[in-house]
């Protein structure tokens, strides 16, 4: 049964050219187990280059984008299926809706805030699905360490930062999203009567 792996990544390509041809191979990876890719609708920066591969290879691409983005002309204009929202939280909740997985590849704040929602949704045993990020050239190196820090600050427990899979390598990336086994979290909290 072919998922829908929700992408989260970058409206600009970055400065260096591996992060573009990494995720071409992405898209090629998930392409061999047909996966249907869900992203935020840009034509722009990685989102596009992933929804242009993708397309190219004749996979399906949703996109979901807020209203108030369709006048900046970023709006791809070749994918099959785009769902206009009126807000960012409704783009963010149709988004995890219709998704079976996350990928967040390298990006800016946006990119960050959807990761660190969903981990948060995850945490709070929202949904079970899969989470990894792309780590493209060490891009993430610097993010890991701060959460290995807020582990021993007391912040964060070992046991959830597992949920969030760390993978450079697309082909192993790919695969690990298809054979991925729901697990449960560690509760942030006890509650005793």
């Amino acid at each position: 049964m072919s998922k829908k792996i929700l992408i989260y990544c970058g409206s600009s390509k970055g400065n260096n050219p591996v992060y573009e041809e990494e995720v071409k191979r992405l898209a090629q990876e998930l392409k061999k187990h047909d996966c249907t890719i869900i992203f935020g609708a840009g034509s722009v920066g990685l989102m596009g280059v992933m929804a242009d591969e993708y397309l190219r290879l004749g996979g399906e691409v949703i996109g979901v984008i807020p209203s108030f983005m369709e006048p900046w002309e970023v709006k791809h204009l070749g994918i099959q299926t785009c769902h206009v929202t009126e807000s960012m939280h409704e783009r963010k909740q149709i988004m995890a809706e219709l998704a079976d997985g996350v990928i967040a590849m390298p990006g800016g704040f946006g990119t960050f805030d959807e990761l660190f929602e969903m981990l948060t949704w995850k945490q709070l045993d929202l949904h079970q699905m899969p989470i990894a990020i792309f780590n493209t050239a060490g891009y993430y190196d610097l993010l890991l360490q701060q959460l290995n820090h807020m582990i021993q600050e007391g912040f964060l427990k070992e046991r959830n930062l597992t949920a969030l899979h760390v993978e450079s390598d697309a082909a192993k990336l790919a695969d690990w999203m298809m054979e991925y086994v729901p697990e449960k979290m560690e509760k942030k909290w006890i509650y005793r009567a």
